[in-house]
């Protein structure tokens, strides 16, 4: 992957957080929270495609669909179980 592949796939990665965080809501933390999620699964989903060969809406050497799927599944993921709360 090159550097601006690099750079692109950062910052659609952060749109996305950002995104999750403007639907969702919530305080600083949870802005954080939902950009690192949307990093690590953008990151998940691009390897795995590679992994399995699984390529969906390619662009250069991103394969943006299936880091997409990847950031959005980490998102929501992480999202519930962010929000458990335990019995005392």
């Amino acid at each position: 992957m090159t550097f601006p592949a690099f750079l692109f796939a950062l910052l659609v990665a952060l749109l996305y957080g950002a995104l999750y965080h403007l639907l969702r809501g919530g305080r600083f933390w949870r802005l954080v929270l939902y950009l690192s999620l949307s990093t690590l699964g953008f990151t998940a989903g691009h390897l795995i495609g590679l992994w399995r060969g699984w390529v969906l809406l390619p662009l250069g050497s991103l394969n943006v669909g299936m880091s997409t799927i990847g950031s959005v599944l980490i998102l929501v993921i992480g999202d519930w179980l962010s929000r458990i709360e335990t019995r005392s």
